[in-house]
């Protein structure tokens, strides 16, 4: 059992030695001028921890996992004072938050992590000397722990004590300007990414891409397909491990986004390329649907619990462990394929096209125009029939309309978040804000009845293993709960749509693309 608890003290001053000073001679020169209590020396091995889009980071905190031969214990400290969240003894680290024993640790690790693992950065070793400054009444005053690294420089960590706060000060004094020491700029954690050539938050799935309103249209698009390429690529592996169902979801994005590109961005690639990528790419999405599709019911699975009776929750538990096989068994399959030749070579091909130097005088027929002039005229155009298709929706239009309109105004999220940098924010921003809404309605729509269609199919499928009765009635009970919500986004539909419609929207819309 892990045992957890959460410390108050002061933060702890960093100091970095030059590189010439050793751990012992500084407590040599020390002694010259305070009392030292030795207390231990021991050989240490850190090392940090955090998903693989950096949210501890981005919450400013910085997770370390510290073994040596007493002990193993995972701390929790703040990113800028460097003072103690919590921490736990801990033998070793889950994959997962909620894996977590300690209590103080899961609950600030979950509503962060969410179904992000927690994978390892970088690691350390160095030796540890813990040492307290006497006064004249043999009191300790001061804590000082002395981190002797080889590859870096050592530090010293000074940690006041309440009542003390002079004694801190001439400590640090002395450190500083008696033996030469430096604050320490920044974080163990900095210098040991360093060391691997990485710096904290070098992946983002977000889409920041700075185009220059005059680049080429054909350079501009090739700017954008490399950098959903990287993306592909830093996911790829974690898809391959399935380390956590995030990998998966930035790969189909990235995916999803280079075939609205291809589509979207029209006439600046020759189209025998453009016909031939699209074509690759739209494999690629459907290879990885299944398993995502199944990632997203498991993901789903405590929601759709609790939506039922206290009384018949548990008998939807075998509906879980069938999921769980069924997604397993996809994911095998998926890897395969995104390990055979004909992934790794087309990606390698399509690679080596997008470094290819363009060509002087490009034949495709939007090519030599400015990336902000392309970037009007089919933004402007893909408004124009979101419009279109929105206003032939009535109350008995069927679900593919609904779904069609979903897809085209995926289109125009994805071309207004390509160029927008091009555009002020305060223009676009509120724009891509009331499609969001538009698109999350018919989001919602879509997936409450795909839900609910596959729900039924997995029923059927489960029927012939003779489960009992109650589950399969827990699972009735599920899909008609998730028919009363399509139906409620189903209502929302029309408020949303009149939001991005209105009068406003539109002569905004007018104003910022149409030229």
């Amino acid at each position: 059992m892990a045992k957890s608890n959460t410390i108050f003290s002061y933060p702890p001053l960093e100091f970095e030695l030059p590189a010439s000073l050793l751990a012992e001679k500084l407590i040599a020169q020390l002694q010259a001028y305070v009392e030292i209590q030795p207390l231990t020396r021991q050989h240490i091995i850190k090392t940090y921890y955090d998903s693989f889009d950096w949210r501890l980071y981005s919450n400013d905190i910085i997770c370390d996992f510290t073994r040596s031969k007493t002990a193993s214990t995972l701390t929790l400290s703040g990113l800028g004072d460097g003072r103690i969240i919590a921490s736990a003894e801990q033998e070793d680290i889950p994959a997962f938050s909620k894996q977590f024993q300690a209590p103080a640790i899961r609950r600030i690790l979950e509503p962060i992590l969410e179904m992000r693992a927690l994978l390892s950065l970088c690691r350390l070793e160095y030796d540890a000397y813990a040492l307290n400054i006497l006064n004249h009444d043999k009191k300790t005053v001061v804590r000082l722990l002395i981190q002797a690294h080889q590859q870096i420089n050592s530090r010293v960590s000074v940690q006041p004590i309440k009542g003390y706060d002079k004694n801190a000060e001439h400590i640090i004094d002395l450190l500083t300007t008696k033996l030469g020491l430096t604050p320490a700029d920044n974080s163990l954690l900095i210098s040991a990414l360093k060391l691997l050539g990485h710096k904290p938050k070098d992946y983002s799935s977000k889409l920041n891409i700075n185009l220059d309103p005059n680049m080429r249209a054909d350079i501009a698009s090739k700017y954008i397909y490399s950098h959903l390429l990287k993306t592909i690529k830093d996911n790829e592996q974690g898809v391959i491990n399935d380390t956590d169902s995030e990998f998966l979801h930035d790969f189909r994005v990235a995916v999803r986004r280079t075939r609205a590109g291809l589509s979207q961005i029209k006439g600046v690639l020759p189209e025998p390329i453009t016909a031939y990528y699209a074509d690759f790419f739209s494999w690629l999405g459907q290879i990885t649907s299944p398993t995502r599709d199944l990632d997203v019911y498991l993901l789903n699975f405590e929601d759709y619990k609790n939506s039922l009776p206290v009384t018949i929750r548990e008998d939807l538990n075998p509906l879980h462990d069938f999921l769980v096989f069924k997604q397993q068994k996809s994911q095998q399959e998926l890897a395969k394929k995104l390990q055979s030749s004909k992934f790794s070579s087309t990606m390698a091909e399509w690679e080596h096209c997008l470094k290819a130097e363009a060509p002087q005088k490009p034949l495709a027929v939007h090519a030599n125009l400015t990336i902000k002039q392309l970037a009007d005229l089919r933004i402007w155009k893909v408004f124009n029939r979101v419009l279109q298709e929105g206003d032939a929706i009535s109350g008995e239009s069927k679900p593919e309309t609904l779904h069609d309109l979903r897809k085209t105004c995926k289109k125009l999220r994805y071309l207004m978040e390509f160029f927008q940098n091009i555009y002020p924010d305060s223009a676009i921003k509120p724009l891509i804000k009331y499609l969001k809404e538009l698109q999350d309605v018919l989001g919602d729509f879509q997936d409450y009845q795909t839900q609910e269609h596959q729900l039924k199919l997995f029923s059927e499928e489960m029927a012939v293993y003779q489960l009992p009765a109650n589950t399969l009635l827990a699972i009735d009970a599920l899909i008609q709960n998730l028919d009363i919500n399509k139906c409620r986004a189903r209502n929302n539909f029309s408020e949303k749509y009149a939001a991005f419609k209105q009068n406003e929207n539109q002569a905004a819309f007018k104003k910022l693309f149409a030229k």
